[in-house]
């Protein structure tokens, strides 16, 4: 016996089989991830995708226990790139729509961007390249995603 499906017929969730629905992009405040949210935003655009803009903030535990703000300085950070999101986007409205949200994960870079991709279903997750020397040894979060083999993932430098 086959089983036959319909148009009308639900199916479970498939990635990407008809573009992406949901492009995560991270950004840490760096040169290069703010050239990958605006790549992601344009591929957002062109495919009438929902682009997730995640900052993950960094659990610093060394920083709490000597004392330093960190909480309130990474808090500051999210509230500065929503607010330069904001700014983005108000600056090409009446040139071109974007739909998207911001989210805030805790943890490291990976670990964050990892739960973010799962949580917002993403098809599509889009970086910068690291710009800290140190990766080329023990592997950049972009490295580290594209080694996960779950999503595509773009690498903007």
């Amino acid at each position: 016996m086959t089983e036959q499906h319909s148009p009308g017929h639900s199916q479970e969730f498939e990635r990407g089989t008809d573009g992406p629905k949901v492009i995560v992009a991270g950004v840490d405040g760096s040169d290069s991830s703010l050239r990958a949210v605006a790549y992601a935003a344009g591929l957002a655009r062109r495919q009438r995708a929902l682009l997730a803009v995640v900052y993950v903030q960094p659990v610093l535990a060394a920083g709490i226990a000597a004392g330093a703000p960190v909480v309130d300085t990474t808090d500051e950070i999210a509230r500065g790139l929503v607010r330069d999101m904001h700014e983005a986007t108000e600056q090409v409205k009446d040139i071109f729509e974007v739909r998207w949200e911001f989210h805030t994960f805790r943890g490291d870079a990976y670990s964050g961007l990892v739960a973010a991709a799962d949580q917002l279903k993403a098809d599509a997750v889009v970086v910068g390249a690291s710009e800290q020397s140190g990766h080329r040894f023990i592997g950049s979060v972009a490295v580290r995603l594209v080694k996960a083999g779950r999503w595509p993932v773009t690498v903007v430098p």
